[in-house]
């Protein structure tokens, strides 16, 4: 993503995957880049960091997860940064990767989240803990349900079929799995999406809450809420339909 504030000039690439695509777009909209914030240090988040920070450019990136090129600015949980007249503040995020993080601006009612949570689905644990994973995607719950949510990928459609296997009684789930597949034949994203709706609907944020998830991924009553999550990431993972 490009964000862009027209009073300062500023302008920030939430992540790098292309630098190309960004150079295009930077150009046609006559825009210089400024900032750079990052998610986590996977490749398709960074790949573009060392064409794209010229002179000036700052790159704001988690403190502990891996290599992320270029960096100027560290950032940990709870840290804030100015971006033209908004302020972001830092979220921990760990458990696709161990020091995720994500950028929530609370005025703009805007999160953007990298891999750590999708429509309808989450990424995958490559690095951190069940325990991790679910305390972070707590924090996302807990953001106001009117949050809009930007997360990396287009995964929606495939991760709406894994939801229905598990809550397939959630009428909500039913109703946005159908407006799913309608805008997906029209070719239209569905990123971004609404914490609200993620909160109803998506199975990874749902554990807790879902005695038909619960169930449909054998979770057993002595099983704890990250342990119950664990069972659902696992379920997706070896989903095939």
């Amino acid at each position: 993503y490009l964000i862009h504030d027209a009073t300062t000039g500023e302008t920030a690439a939430i992540d790098t995957p292309d630098a190309t695509a960004y150079k295009q777009e930077l150009e046609k909209r006559g825009w210089t880049l400024t900032h750079i914030l990052n998610t986590h240090h996977h490749n398709d988040h960074v790949g573009g960091n060392s064409e794209l920070k010229t002179d000036g450019v700052k790159v704001y990136g988690p403190a502990n997860d891996g290599n992320i090129p270029g960096m100027t600015n560290p950032l940990s949980d709870s840290d804030t940064l100015s971006f033209g007249g908004a302020e972001a503040r830092v979220i921990d995020v760990g458990g696709h990767t161990l020091g995720h993080i994500a950028f929530y601006f609370p005025e703009q009612k805007t999160a953007f989240v990298g891999d750590s949570l999708f429509s309808l689905g989450c990424g995958r644990m490559f690095e951190g803990t069940a325990p991790q994973f679910w305390s972070s995607l707590k924090r996302l719950r807990d953001l106001p349900d009117d949050t809009t949510i930007y997360c990396a990928h287009e995964y929606t459609e495939s991760n709406a079929r894994y939801a229905m296997s598990v809550e397939p009684g959630n009428e909500l789930l039913v109703k946005r799995v159908e407006e799913i597949k309608t805008k997906r034949s029209r070719g239209e994203p569905t990123v971004p999406s609404i914490l609200g709706e993620e909160k109803l609907t998506n199975p990874f944020l749902r554990g807790d809450i879902s005695d038909e998830i619960r169930k449909n991924v054998g979770a057993t009553s002595d099983d704890d809420d990250a342990t119950i999550f664990l069972k659902i990431r696992q379920g997706k993972d070896n989903f095939r339909g």
